[in-house]
């Protein structure tokens, strides 16, 4: 086995020396057209399934590809078994790291390191149809209009569900309204794009699960069209790593944060615009029961309003006078 360092990375690809990959006997081969970022943490009972999963898919399909897996510091045995299959399969490459960064973190560096013009992210935990990866990948190459695919699941099949489905479909509605864009599935882990458009997004992404939010939010805002393909959703194997009330909570944050970085006045100006009418109207009331006397909560609301309006301002000037 040899190690192929970051420093000396194909010329298509940035490296980073702290970012070595492990490649096989052949070695990295040559440029494919598609990369497929596995995140790995704990999946070693079942990790080697989903490989052969997809490279059976891949290897049937026309497509020239890569299956970077990048072992998140697991504390089982996902790093052993992901060097048997880089042994065994030349298309497997090992990305380890030494401490655990969250799944978000994976992709973002996976993306940064491929060496595909298509990227695909997926799950190493048996729940997406990964064999439909190169149904996702005809679209982009076949449709120059859609920068982005997504496998948008039909069904709910995770932990926590009866509290899941209803906290999803509040936030997905949110990010619907903040983008104006009909949204099917906000955070599936499926989904392949072009690698050159999403590279100004990916220092975007958050270390967690709204890693897949983020990018779907970044491209709606920008313009670029996402195509959706309904896609079933199995249950998991092994342990879910998800945490219902601290990452719906980060998720919920996630979605605001990436619409105030694109479109600040969509979050601010509407509760501003509130405050300072329903200070105006109370002023008027005021007005007519008490002649030139206000109260400090009228001044406080009307205040609150146009203090709001104002950060709403300065924070759309920001944004238009940010570069790209």
């Amino acid at each position: 086995m040899t190690e192929k360092s970051a420093a000396s990375p194909p010329p298509s690809v940035p490296g980073h020396p702290a970012y070595p990959i492990e490649d096989g006997p052949s070695g990295p081969g040559p440029t494919p057209y598609v990369t497929i970022v596995l995140p790995c943490f704990n999946e070693g009972a079942h990790v080697l399934q989903e490989i052969d999963r997809i490279t059976v898919a891949m290897s049937a399909s026309e497509l020239s590809y890569e299956l970077l897996c990048i072992d998140d510091a697991s504390t089982d045995d996902t790093l052993e078994v992901l060097r048997g299959a880089m042994a065994q399969t030349p298309h497997v490459r090992v990305l380890p790291f030494r401490r655990n960064g969250g799944s978000g973190t994976a992709r973002r560096i996976g993306t940064q390191q491929a060496r595909g013009e298509i990227v695909v992210w997926t799950d190493a935990d048996m729940t997406y149809e990964n064999e439909r990866i190169p149904e996702l990948v005809r679209i982009l190459r076949d449709d120059h209009t859609y920068d982005q695919v997504v496998g948008a699941r039909t069904t709910e099949e995770g932990t926590h569900k009866w509290a899941r489905v209803p906290a999803k479909w509040f936030i997905r509605k949110v990010a619907e309204w903040l983008t104006k864009t009909r949204i099917p599935d906000l955070n599936s882990g499926l989904r392949a794009f072009r690698r050159e458009v999403s590279l100004p997004y990916l220092r975007l992404l958050p270390a967690g699960f709204s890693c897949v939010t983020t990018i779907t939010i970044a491209f709606l805002s920008n313009q670029h069209d996402i195509k959706y393909v309904d896609t079933s959703y199995a249950k998991r194997a092994g342990t879910s790593k998800f945490h219902f009330v601290n990452d719906a909570y980060r998720y919920i944050l996630q979605v605001l944060r990436m619409v105030m970085y694109f479109d600040p006045l969509k979050v601010l100006m509407p509760p501003a615009l509130w405050l300072i009418l329903i200070g105006v109207v109370k002023a008027v009331i005021d007005m007519v029961r008490h002649p030139f006397y206000f109260p400090a909560s009228t001044v406080l609301v009307v205040m609150t309003g146009l203090l709001i309006g104002s950060l709403a301002l300065l924070a759309d000037l920001v944004v238009r006078s940010r570069d790209g």
